[in-house]
């Protein structure tokens, strides 16, 4: 399976291409539908690829975009070939295909740079051997009193009969 093929219901993974065009075709690829043309697919999620002149990373970069904005480890990265790019990249998740597989197709001014992973959290844990974690561990409390107050009852039972006097009184 190449770089540019999507497994259905990828999920997690990033790939970084760089664009080859003048300022205002890569400004288009922000369009809803233009990255699919360009990409030879259709179908995805605009809100899922990002467009961008790598100048706007500033300091930051795209080693710190992708390392500290996209969760991808810093053992996937190569900094010097993430410092040599410049121009417009566009970045596009796995969640824009939505779970579809598909066969990207790029247009020859658009250059797959790397594909990614995201790291995921780790939902693991070790088993909690503290007191308060086993079973019934918690105090057992009575109630007070184990008959139920009926106060209320009486209270709703005298304001109808006020409300159903008082309209009696009315009518009378």
């Amino acid at each position: 399976m190449s770089n540019l093929t999507v497994a259905p219901h990828e999920r997690g993974v990033l790939r970084l291409f760089s664009l080859d065009m003048r300022t205002e075709e890569a400004k288009f690829l922000r369009e809803p539908g233009a990255a699919d043309q360009i990409l030879g697919v259709s179908g995805l999620d605009p809100a899922q690829i990002d467009v961008f002149p790598v100048s706007d990373l500033e300091d930051l970069g795209l080693f710190g975009y992708l390392n500290d904005g996209c969760g991808v480890s810093a053992d996937q990265l190569n900094r010097t070939m993430l410092e040599a790019i410049e121009g417009w990249v566009m970045v596009l998740r796995s969640a824009a295909f939505d779970g579809q597989g598909a066969d990207l197709k790029p247009d020859p001014r658009v250059h797959l740079v790397g594909l990614y992973t995201e790291e995921t959290t780790n939902w693991t844990g070790g088993k909690i051997e503290t007191e308060s974690a086993k079973p019934f561990s918690a105090p057992q409390t009575l109630l007070e009193d184990p008959k139920p107050r009926r106060i209320g009852s009486a209270v709703l039972a005298l304001v109808i009969l006020l409300v159903v006097g008082g309209v009696l009184w009315l009518i009378l």
